[in-house]
């Protein structure tokens, strides 16, 4: 179930994306942070205990929500835009 549900600004062109392995729609302008949330109900799963993550202050500053790309490229959800073709992993 996702965490988040789109209620505007539906008239955006999309981008294609895949996370985990699995083909994903967000929309031009979307954050990665939103983007994920739009599909599941957790950005991540969190490195030292497993409990999943949402991000925290949405904002760039608390270090919560660090993703991973497919080739272990590390990057801020909340400030970072998806982009066509990315490949994200979030265990």
């Amino acid at each position: 179930m996702a965490l988040l549900q789109r209620v505007a600004e539906t008239h955006r062109q999309t981008v294609d994306f895949i996370l985990d392995g699995q083909p994903c729609q967000a929309l031009v302008g979307d954050t990665v942070l939103t983007a994920v949330l739009i599909q599941r109900d957790r950005l991540r799963i969190e490195e030292f205990n497993g409990a999943p993550r949402a991000g925290f202050c949405l904002m760039g500053a608390c270090q919560d929500c660090w993703m991973l790309t497919e080739d272990g490229t590390r990057l801020r959800a909340c400030t970072s835009f998806v982009v066509a073709g990315m490949r994200l992993v979030s265990v």
